[in-house]
């Protein structure tokens, strides 16, 4: 068995690398929103999905409710009893509710309706 080996004289020549894919398209800011955020006595607003596509749980004193949602921006916009609703990032202040005053990760659809995490 013989083994052959060449080598290059002379001046060595990078190498291009392979074309790359075409970049992904990067999800929306409010994929980040995805999980369970806690309110007040016992309510919770928990989204699920993924790409702008959500379904939105909404626990209060009434019990839970799904809707679906879509994200528009920076928001997540829905319909919630024939009224255009959308959720959107703020502190614990900005949501209007003593129980969530301070905190600072929280998602808010109206004052008075907010949701926080931590």
């Amino acid at each position: 068995m013989s083994l052959l080996v060449l080598a290059a004289c002379g001046e060595q020549q990078p190498v291009a690398p392979p074309p790359s894919a075409p970049p992904a398209s990067s999800a929306p800011a409010t994929d980040r929103w995805i999980g369970q955020w806690t309110g007040p006595e016992g309510g919770f607003l928990r989204i699920e999905g993924s790409g702008g596509r959500y379904e939105l749980t909404i626990q209060n004193l009434d019990g839970p409710r799904k809707f679906a949602g879509a994200a528009a921006g920076d928001t997540i916009v829905f319909e919630r009893d024939g009224v255009k609703e959308s959720v959107h990032a703020t502190d614990g202040n900005a949501t209007g509710m003593k129980w969530l005053a301070g905190k600072s990760d929280c998602l808010t659809i109206k004052t008075g309706e907010g949701y926080c995490r931590g």
